[in-house]
């Protein structure tokens, strides 16, 4: 349930005081929600970023909103420290079960929160003590992690690629510097951690109906097979249940997700509807899920590259990836260059941040990266870097289980894209690299 709240404006002895960063503290105590406060004009940016930063939360804020906190306290309450440091500002809660919590702060409506708090100057996240090194063929992966000291936890002898444990920082450090000189190495680097991407949210009035789509049953040959790599995909409404093939996991069982649609489902139903407005209600289209996120909460650059492959082991023709982080991984990129080489579209989102910065997988070379426009314009949330290729409109509304939800997002923008891609590869029978040009010729993105 949203927690709408609207706050009373607190006076401040004297009027504004100028902010003193070198005074201001902030420190929540997230094991038991409780927060201490000691502020002296602290602006709403660095502030929402300090709360990101330190409890794990996705922050949202309407474009335009402004404050400057100041205030003190200690051992209030989370929902009473929100009240204390937002001031005037409205703000909802939005806790998850299978995910991080979402806040969104707001003068209007709460939809209007579309701008992403990101922390852009914070290090890639990684797994602590691991790498992930692809050897050349014929290389004794066992030896060499003997050598260095390291366990082999993960391994997958197709690709050559393994996921080695190391004692500590300073060894995997040391490990590192060494595979990076090896003749025997491909590609080593670190395990990168990418969060979950926004989940729907329910609405009401939705201003579009549920998606009508025929499945026309595929041959044996020049099958059109969307790999989705995401979290895991629920059964639809429906007909649209038969364009999901039988879903694939490389982390073990999915876990549960409830009720309310996971992004994976939204990014199904988003694909099937530009598949639907693409080919005119038909197609032979399918979709095949790669389940990436083993607690819903976040999947790493491991898993992601494991289930690329698996997608394309099982005869997936072009790739979604409406996932993405901060951290390059030369690992990844070395199986989506080999992807993209065998003649399979990657479409991968550009990154909520509102900036410039690169988002991974969507920078690498080759990779289709797509933004969100609103209004014709980019979205003020999406990301417009030089690396960005394609522009489509960033909310799209789900149906499941008979009612609507709203999701918003590059992700929505690059589940879109690749959909339009699906839809008009089986109606004109172009060639992908056909299809590319004129997409990037008509989606162009607009100028910021």
């Amino acid at each position: 349930m949203f927690l709408f709240l609207a706050l009373a404006l607190l006076p401040v002895a004297g009027g504004v005081r100028a902010a003193d960063t070198n005074s201001n503290s902030l420190v929540w105590h997230k094991a038991v929600n409780r927060v201490d406060a000691d502020l002296h004009g602290e602006p709403l940016w660095p502030l929402l970023e300090d709360i990101a930063h330190q409890t794990g939360w996705h922050i949202f804020v309407e474009p335009g909103t402004a404050r400057n906190a100041s205030t003190k306290f200690q051992d209030l309450p989370q929902d009473d420290a929100l009240r204390m440091l937002l001031g005037n500002l409205n703000f909802a809660f939005v806790p998850q079960t299978n995910g991080p919590d979402f806040l969104y702060v707001f003068t209007t409506r709460r939809e209007n929160a579309t701008r992403h708090v990101v922390l852009t100057n914070a290090a890639p996240r990684r797994v602590a003590n691991e790498l992930l090194v692809r050897v050349k063929p014929g290389t004794d992966i066992d030896a060499l992690a003997k050598r260095l000291g390291a366990k082999i936890t993960g391994r997958n002898d197709k690709l050559n690629l393994y996921r080695l444990l190391f004692e500590n920082a300073d060894s995997t450090s040391a490990a590192l510097g060494s595979l990076k000189g090896d003749s025997d190495v491909a590609a080593v680097d670190y395990d990168y951690i990418y969060d979950t991407p926004p989940t729907p949210q329910q609405i009401a009035n939705a201003p579009v109906g549920p998606v009508s789509l025929t499945l026309n049953p595929p041959g044996d040959s020049g099958k059109i097979i969307v790999g989705l790599i995401d979290t895991p995909v629920q059964s639809l409404d429906g007909s649209l249940e038969s364009f999901l093939l039988k879903q694939l996991s490389v982390t073990g069982d999915a876990y549960d997700a409830g009720a309310d649609p996971t992004h994976g489902t939204a990014m199904a139903y988003t694909i099937l509807e530009a598949i639907a407005q693409a080919s005119g209600g038909s197609t032979s289209a399918q979709i095949l899920p790669v389940n990436v996120y083993e607690s819903g909460e976040t999947t790493t650059s491991w898993d992601v590259a494991l289930g690329i492959q698996t997608a394309v082991d099982n005869g997936a023709t072009v790739l979604n990836l409406s996932l993405g982080g901060t951290g390059d991984s030369s690992v990844l990129d070395s199986i989506i260059q080999q992807a993209i080489a065998a003649g399979i579209p990657v479409f991968a989102a550009a990154g909520n941040s509102g900036g410039t910065a690169a988002t991974y997988p969507a920078a690498y070379t080759g990779v289709l990266a797509v933004t969100a426009t609103q209004n014709g314009q980019i979205a003020s949330y999406a990301d417009y870097g030089s690396f960005v290729d394609l522009a489509f409109p960033g909310a799209s509304v789900i149906y499941l289980n008979g009612t609507a939800y709203l999701v918003q997002g590059t992700s929505v923008s690059t589940a879109t894209a690749t959909g339009v891609a699906a839809g008009n590869k089986g109606k004109l029978g172009w060639t992908w690299a056909q299809i590319e040009a004129a997409m990037q010729k008509k989606f162009t993105v607009p100028a910021n």
